[in-house]
Formats: structure tokens, C-alpha cells, sequence
């Protein structure tokens, strides 16, 4: 594969993992579920996945 066909699958990849979040997201907001998030200290944290989706 050439530098290019690496580049346009990674492209690819980033794409289809981001639609694969936004939809995961969207499903859970609409069960009312939240999600869990990691801190800065390393504690664990739960958002509502409506809340991530409006910031996004």
C-alpha cells in the first residue's frame, strides 16, 4: 500500500469510529442513560449521555 491508500484508510477508520460514538451516544440518550468518564485524577465520573451530546 502506498503512503495515500494509508492515509484514506485511516481517514476511513476515524470517520466510521466517529459515527459509530455519535450513534452509541444517541442511543443512550434516549434510554435516559448516562455514560462513565474517567477524571483527571483517575476517579470515575457519570454524565448523561444528553449532556455530552449537546456539547458536541
Amino acid at each position: 500500500m502506498s503512503d495515500r491508500d494509508y492515509q484514506e484508510l485511516n481517514q476511513k477508520l476515524d470517520d466510521g469510529l466517529r459515527l459509530a460514538h455519535q450513534r452509541m451516544l444517541e442511543e443512550k440518550a434516549l434510554r435516559g442513560e448516562s455514560i462513565v468518564v474517567s477524571t483527571a485524577e483517575g476517579g470515575i465520573q457519570y454524565i448523561p449521555a444528553k449532556e455530552v451530546l449537546e456539547t458536541i
